[in-house]
């Protein structure tokens, strides 16, 4: 054949449209019935999996502890500012100094408070630690003597847990302390952040947990007086005293030492030096502490401030303009309040026969102002100051037995803040979370009441009372 024909022949045949052959019968429906198949697969191997993590969750999650409530007539120590007293007693306004630090940033996050229930009933707060403008815990008295879920049914500590800046309230597990009277019990609570936290005054309890859990710290006999958190440290004064018992744990206390313990650590260290076995010549007396970033400040029996860094040694900085004096039922001083507006900017409050003086040091205690008679007249004949805080911007708030004032940063005086509906018997307990938001706390804690501010300490309302329900 000439070998164009043969070409012609090829070409027609590649111009052809191509029909594709036809799959055997029935592949179609092989196709469905496998991808049917792999599908039940991926979703039976789904549910075995969600079903291992639940069982884990089952696992791993502690059972829901019991809540410490407390009586009405209390027996054993409470904390932070005012103790609450017997009923048909009068108020014991404590004298606290600084005893709440605003919170610091932290690698620890804030976790949820672990199991929680209804709040008992009776709750009476006596100390509140804020880790954020939204989550805070307090701890007091609650319920029914005899009838608590404790090792001793009449030693009612317990717990409460906000995460919504006070509008809602929770319980939750406190430490299972065992007498209520003596050196025994607690009273202050402060949380680093939303994990790491401290029960204290006379024992001292931690939990790593976020409360969920709660572990007694051995203190040799030492009583627990004040503790305080920045950084990933806290930092505790642990007390020799050979008197004071009940709510009057602090009262005999005669000496001093400066502790502190990093953050998910249970050891317990002397800073040294300077700050061990502080005393006023053998005699009853107080001290306390006060944090602001990397610094730390206390002020001793004897009216000598130390000073350090957080990681580092602590030395003598400079005298106050007063002495702590005797303690108050909260263990911390009746007599001199202290509180930093900065690192190196101190504040110290007196209480005098006169009526309140205020100091301030703006090189660490070295010297001392004092505020003129014009610019704390407004507090400067209230009645006795019971609290002292600053605000991170350097905003001064004093609770006192009636009311708040506030010395704004850069003010030329103080002012009497707005108390909406004031407590009878004034506020016991001060503090600020951040430079517009502060919480307080009624030196009655039969109030079951959170005072708080969302303007910097002008004006100040009562949060949702922490009663069941709430």
């Amino acid at each position: 054949m000439p070998a164009d024909d043969q070409r012609d022949r090829l070409d027609g045949w590649l111009e052809q449209q191509v029909r594709p052959l036809p799959p055997p019968e029935g592949t179609f429906e092989l196709i469905t019935r496998r991808a049917r198949r792999r599908k039940l697969r991926k979703l039976a191997i789904s549910v075995a999996s969600a079903a291992a993590v639940v069982a884990v969750a089952v696992v791993v999650t502690p059972p829901l502890m019991s809540l410490r409530v407390t009586p009405t007539q209390v027996a054993g120590p409470a904390a932070n500012g005012q103790r609450p007293t017997p009923s048909g007693g009068t108020a014991q306004p404590a004298g606290t100094g600084s005893r709440y630090t605003p919170p610091t940033p932290s690698n620890s996050p804030i976790t949820a408070a672990g199991p929680s229930g209804p709040v008992p009933p009776n709750f009476q707060p006596v100390s509140v630690t804020f880790v954020s403008t939204t989550t805070g815990w307090v701890i007091g008295q609650a319920g029914t003597p005899g009838k608590c879920a404790n090792k001793n049914p009449y030693v009612c500590t317990s717990i409460a847990r906000t995460s919504d800046a006070g509008k809602t309230w929770s319980g939750g597990p406190a430490p299972a302390t065992t007498a209520p009277s003596g050196a025994r019990g607690v009273s202050g609570i402060r949380f680093l952040d939303g994990t790491n936290g401290w029960a204290f005054g006379p024992e001292l309890w931690a939990t790593h947990d976020a409360g969920r859990t709660w572990a007694q710290i051995p203190t040799n006999g030492a009583r627990v007086t004040d503790l305080e958190t920045a950084g990933d440290r806290a930092f505790a004064l642990w007390a020799t005293c050979p008197g004071g018992s009940g709510t009057a744990f602090a009262a005999g206390c005669t000496s001093y030492t400066l502790m502190t313990t990093t953050a998910r650590s249970d050891h317990w260290a002397t800073v040294g030096g300077a700050t061990n076995g502080l005393t006023a010549g053998g005699a009853a007396t107080s001290a306390v502490l006060a944090l602001f970033g990397k610094t730390g400040y206390l002020l001793a029996p004897d009216g000598t401030l130390y000073s350090g860094q957080l990681d580092g040694a602590w030395q003598r900085v400079g005298t106050a303009r007063c002495q702590p004096g005797p303690a108050s039922p909260s263990g911390l001083p009746g007599s001199a309040l202290l509180a930093l507006a900065s690192s190196t900017t101190v504040v110290v409050a007196c209480n005098a026969p006169g009526g309140v003086q205020v100091y301030t040091s703006a090189n660490s205690g070295a010297t001392w102002d004092t505020q003129p008679a014009s610019a704390w007249s407004a507090v400067g004949e209230a009645a006795s100051a019971t609290s002292l805080a600053a605000a991170p911007d350097g905003t001064l708030t004093l609770a006192a037995g009636n009311g708040v004032y506030i010395f704004p940063a850069g003010a030329s005086q103080w002012k009497q803040a707005q108390v909406h509906n004031a407590p009878n018997g004034g506020f016991g307990f001060v503090g600020m979370t951040s430079s517009k938001q502060g919480v307080a706390l009624p030196a009655d804690a039969a109030l079951h009441e959170v005072w708080m501010t969302f303007d910097g300490g002008l004006n100040w309302k009562a949060a949702t009372p922490i009663t069941p329900g709430n």
